[in-house]
């Protein structure tokens, strides 16, 4: 039998993780003791990743109720959720509470569109309920390209850079306010279109059939014009 005198460290106490700055503990002690880590800047990269993923698991019911709260409350009040929500409807769509899905994600994005199964919104990295309506317009937007105009998803570049262009533009995630104040982007001018394609070539550049950073941005570039030009269903850009 070990001797409790020989322990390491006691339970309340847990040591870091392989020397990365995090501590594994859900009290409250330990939570701060990361934190701590996190402002002094002991903890690694790796080490703020698991700080990260556990809040996720330890908040997910919280995060996904205050998330589908949140979106019933934007499908009824907010007038550009309610008005893509109409322009799809008379495309033949439906996107509503049953198919919009609030879960805790993996991976680092705000959320996606799926034809098949509908918009997916990452309740663990919405900051606010303004980030969830950018996050669901953008989605919707999606959707009514994927309506209107027959996106290809899988094989066309094009495709995907054009209904991400219109998506970024149309959504309100690129308005000055949204990009000065959470994302360091302090221009004055050109901030909005600068912004529609970063966020046009990173997602291009993230999938398979796009060879490398020059590749995704000269797709950008090839459709840029016509696409940043249509607001459709908007006569202009809304937000």
């Amino acid at each position: 039998m070990t001797d409790p005198s020989q322990s390491s460290a006691p339970a309340s106490h847990p040591e870091r993780s392989a020397d990365n700055g995090y501590i594994p503990g859900d009290d409250t002690w330990t939570q701060w003791r990361n934190i701590f880590s996190v402002l002094t800047g002991k903890m690694t990269d790796e080490g703020k990743e698991q700080f990260r993923v556990a809040r996720d698991i330890r908040n997910e019911t919280a995060d996904c109720n205050r998330c589908e709260e949140q979106r019933n409350f934007l499908l009824q009040y907010s007038p550009v959720i309610r008005y893509l929500s109409d322009n799809i409807r008379q495309l033949g769509g439906d996107l509503h509470n049953h198919n919009i899905y609030c879960r805790r994600c993996t991976n680092r994005k705000a959320g996606g569109f799926d034809p098949e199964y509908g918009i997916l919104i990452c309740a663990n990295e919405m900051k606010d309920q303004g980030h969830l309506e950018d996050t669901m317009a953008h989605e919707m937007v999606h959707a009514y390209d994927h309506l209107r105009f027959k996106v290809d998803w899988t094989d066309n570049l094009r495709h995907a850079a054009c209904t991400e262009i219109r998506a970024s533009s149309l959504s309100g995630e690129c308005r000055w306010a949204r990009e000065f104040f959470r994302r360091g982007q302090w221009k004055f001018t050109q901030q909005h279109q600068e912004c529609v394609r970063r966020r046009a070539v990173l997602s291009v550049r993230a999938r398979p059939s796009c060879k490398d950073e020059a590749h995704a941005q000269k797709v950008v570039n090839e459709v840029w014009d016509s696409c940043f030009r249509d607001t459709r269903p908007f006569d202009e850009i809304y937000r």
